[in-house]
């Protein structure tokens, strides 16, 4: 399913980040995300999480959680 495609894709992004610390980590996820996924995937990927389908790692969470804040179109 596309939704788990997309947590999977969150995840290995995340996976990147680890060595950074948390906050570094997590702004560096959402700004991989802002930049390189398509709108469309964003807006589906924060529905996802806000509707309890996907499960994403900590810091992805956050960086997911944060784009509901944001202008993604």
């Amino acid at each position: 399913m596309l939704h788990d495609k997309l947590a999977v894709m969150a995840n290995q992004i995340g996976r990147f980040f680890e060595s950074q610390k948390p906050e570094t980590a997590v702004a560096g996820i959402e700004d991989h995300l802002m930049k390189f996924w398509d709108p469309r995937m964003r807006n589906a990927i924060v529905t996802q999480l806000a509707e309890g389908k996907i499960q994403l790692d900590p810091p992805v969470r956050e960086a997911v959680e944060r784009l509901k804040g944001r202008k993604n179109g």
